[in-house]
C-alpha cells in the first residue's frame, strides 16, 4: 500500500487533471488511506503538513496571510479558507526567525490559532466543527493544497517572517509617531460610519470631504517629521480586494483614492486585488477611504437601479451598474484631489513652500521609483462607458452640485500588471 504523502500526491495531480472520474478515484483511495490502523491519521498528519508547509513557501514570494484568505475565499469559499486559516496557524508556530508584529496582527484577524490539540487528529477534527464528512472534508483540503501549491510569486511589499526588517518597506502604521495619528484615524472612522449610514447623499459627501481633510492634514504631518528626521525604509504598500462583480470599476475606485493620496495603484484583475504602494499614513486613508467608499457606492447604486426600474428602464442592469460605478469613482478622485489640495496649500503657508514641497516631490518619486522596481511590466486598461444614466446617476451621486454631462466624459485608464 502506498504511504500517506504518496496518496497525497496522486489526488492532488488528479484534482489538477480535468479527468473527474479520476479525481474521485484517487479521493476515494485517500479516504481509504494506507491500509495501517493509523493510516487516517496518518493521512490527516501528512495533509496538514504539506498545507502548512505550502503556505510558508508563499511568505517569501510576497504572499500575506491576508492575500491568502483573500483568494482562498474568492476561489473555494469560506469553509476552506477556514482550514488554511489551520494551515497559517500552524506554520507560525513553527516559523523560525523573527516574526513582524504586523504580521500576527494579521492572522489574529483571520481567528488563524491553534484550537485542536493533536495534528495527526486535525482533519477529523475539522470536519466535525464545520459539520462536513470525511469526503468532503478531505476533498477541500486537496483542492486547498492545489491553490496554495499553484499560487505565482507576487511583489514583496513588506519583509516577511525570518527576514531582516532594516532598510526594507514602510507598511501602514509604521510611520505614526506617539498616539496622535491612532485618535485621528479613531475621528475618520467615526466620520466614515456616518457617511455610509445617512440617506442623504449631500451629508455622505461632506463627512467623506470632512475625512478625506483630516487624513491629508495627517500625512503632510508626518512629511514634515520626515523631513526633520531623513527615513531610511522604502515607500510600503498595501492589497485591496477588487473582486466580480465590477471588478474594473472598483480598481478605478481605488486607483482615483491612491492618487488624491500621493499613491501608486496596479491592478491584478487575475488575482482579484489591486496593489496600492505608498508611506504609511497615505496607505492608511486609501483603505479606510476605498472600504467606505465601496459600501456608499454600492448603496447608491443600488437606489439608482431601483428607481430606474420603478420609472419602467430596462431590465439589463450591468452595463447601468457598471457605468455607474466608473463615474463615481472619477467624481470621487476629482473631490478627493480638490481637498487633498486645498489641505497641502494651507500647510505650505502655515510650514513655507520652500520646505514642504521639496518634501512632497521627494516622497513622491520615491512611491514612483518603488512602483517601477515592483512592477516593471504594468499596461494601461481602457474603461468604457456603456450606459449614459449609470453614468450620469453615478456622477451625481458623487458630487450632487455637478449634473451636468454635457457631451459625456472620456473613458478613463486603469493600471494593470501585465
Amino acid at each position: 500500500m502506498p504511504d500517506a504523502d504518496e496518496l497525497i500526491t496522486d489526488a492532488l495531480a488528479a484534482a489538477r487533471d480535468t479527468d473527474v472520474r479520476r479525481a474521485e478515484r484517487q479521493l476515494d483511495r485517500l479516504v481509504v488511506g494506507t491500509g495501517a490502523p493509523d493510516g487516517a491519521a496518518a493521512v490527516d498528519a501528512a495533509l496538514l503538513r504539506r498545507l502548512a508547509a505550502g503556505v510558508g513557501r508563499l511568505w517569501p514570494r510576497g504572499w500575506q496571510p491576508v492575500d491568502l484568505a483573500r483568494i482562498a475565499g474568492r476561489r473555494l469559499g469560506a469553509r476552506p479558507a477556514r482550514l488554511l486559516a489551520d494551515a497559517m496557524a500552524l506554520q507560525r508556530r513553527d516559523q523560525p526567525g523573527p516574526v513582524p508584529t504586523w504580521w500576527d496582527d494579521q492572522l489574529r484577524d483571520l481567528d488563524a490559532g491553534l484550537w485542536w490539540d493533536d495534528d495527526r487528529a486535525h482533519l477529523t477534527a475539522w470536519a466535525a466543527r464545520e459539520g462536513v464528512d470525511r469526503v468532503t472534508a478531505l476533498r477541500e483540503a486537496v483542492e486547498a493544497l492545489a491553490l496554495v501549491e499553484g499560487l505565482p510569486p507576487i511583489a514583496v511589499l513588506r519583509p516577511p517572517p525570518g527576514s531582516t526588517p532594516t532598510g526594507g518597506p514602510a507598511g501602514p502604521g509604521a510611520g505614526s509617531r506617539g498616539g496622535g495619528g491612532s485618535r485621528m484615524l479613531d475621528r475618520v472612522r467615526a466620520l466614515l460610519a456616518k457617511a455610509e449610514s445617512t440617506t442623504f447623499p449631500a451629508e455622505a459627501e461632506a463627512l467623506t470631504g470632512k475625512a478625506q481633510e483630516l487624513m491629508a492634514r495627517h500625512s503632510l504631518d508626518e512629511a514634515l517629521l520626515a523631513a526633520d528626521a531623513p527615513r531610511t525604509d522604502l515607500p510600503g504598500g498595501v492589497r485591496l480586494g477588487t473582486e466580480a462583480p465590477y471588478a474594473g470599476a472598483k480598481a478605478l475606485l481605488v486607483q482615483e483614492v491612491a492618487a488624491a493620496n500621493g499613491c501608486e495603484a496596479v491592478w491584478s484583475d487575475d488575482l482579484g486585488f489591486a496593489t496600492v504602494l505608498g508611506w504609511p499614513a497615505d496607505l492608511e486613508a486609501v483603505e479606510l477611504l476605498y472600504t467606505s467608499l465601496l459600501v456608499q457606492a454600492t448603496a447608491e447604486m443600488l437606489r439608482g437601479r431601483g428607481q430606474r426600474q420603478v420609472k419602467g428602464g430596462g431590465r439589463r442592469t450591468r452595463g447601468y451598474d457598471e457605468s455607474f460605478l466608473n463615474a463615481f469613482a472619477l467624481r470621487i478622485g476629482e473631490r478627493l484631489r480638490t481637498v487633498s489640495a486645498a489641505a497641502s496649500r494651507q500647510a505650505a503657508e502655515a510650514a513655507g513652500p520652500e520646505r514642504l514641497l521639496p518634501v512632497l516631490a521627494a516622497r513622491g518619486e520615491a512611491v514612483r521609483e518603488r512602483m517601477e522596481s515592483l512592477f516593471p511590466g504594468v499596461r494601461r486598461h481602457r474603461l468604457t462607458v456603456r450606459d449614459a444614466e449609470g453614468w450620469a446617476s453615478g456622477t451625481s451621486a458623487a458630487d450632487r452640485a455637478s449634473l451636468d454631462l454635457g457631451g459625456g466624459r472620456p473613458g478613463r485608464q486603469v493600471r494593470g500588471k501585465r
